[in-house]
Formats: structure tokens, sequence, C-alpha cells
């Protein structure tokens, strides 16, 4: 989840448009990826259990 935002990466959904497949796990998500909504870094997620 974004600390930012609130968004959630959903591992299952992926993120086609953002060349990301549906099953990529996070820590596969590259580290120059950053949010969609508010442009935060992937340092600025942190795990959370839905």
């Amino acid at each position: 989840m974004c600390l930012i935002c609130g968004w959630v990466y959903d591992e299952a959904a992926g993120m086609p448009d953002e060349d990301i497949a549906p099953g990529t796990r996070w820590a596969d998500v590259p580290m120059n990826w950053t949010c969609p909504e508010c442009g935060a870094r992937k340092d600025d997620f942190e795990m959370v259990a839905l």
C-alpha cells in the first residue's frame, strides 16, 4: 500500500498497462516503478494484510 495516497498494488492483477503481468510479486516490481496515483517511489510502499 502506498503510504502517501493509500493506493494498493494487487499482485494477482498486476498492472498490464505498465508491463507488469498479472501474478507479478511485489518483490519483482522494478525499483524505479512509481505509484500510478501519486507518483510515489516503491520505497514509499508498505506491505499490508488484506
